[in-house]
């Protein structure tokens, strides 16, 4: 048998991570109005379990469900996207 993943996943940007192995990830996301038609930008923001505190105010990471780690923390960073801290900079 195969397993498939049923994991929600979800990509944002990395807004803090002052906190020990937790970043806090603002995921955007564009809804239309159901009455007007404008485009709306709603955001969340997530924490996430970051093992090795290896990411960035500023990187884009992606974040996927996973067990309670904490009363806030359902989330897991799963990969880097992009490295806008290191482009800052340059």
């Amino acid at each position: 048998m195969t397993s498939i993943n049923l994991k929600r996943t979800l990509s944002g940007r990395v807004t803090s991570n002052k906190t020990d192995k937790t970043v806090t990830v603002l995921v955007e996301r564009r809804l239309k109005h159901p009455l007007y038609g404008k485009f709306i930008t709603r955001t969340k923001k997530y924490h996430a379990h970051d093992d090795n505190n290896q990411y960035v105010v500023g990187d884009t990471v992606v974040i996927e469900e996973c067990r309670p780690l904490s009363r806030t923390k359902n989330w897991r960073v799963i990969k880097l996207v992009t490295n806008e801290s290191k482009n800052k900079f340059n």
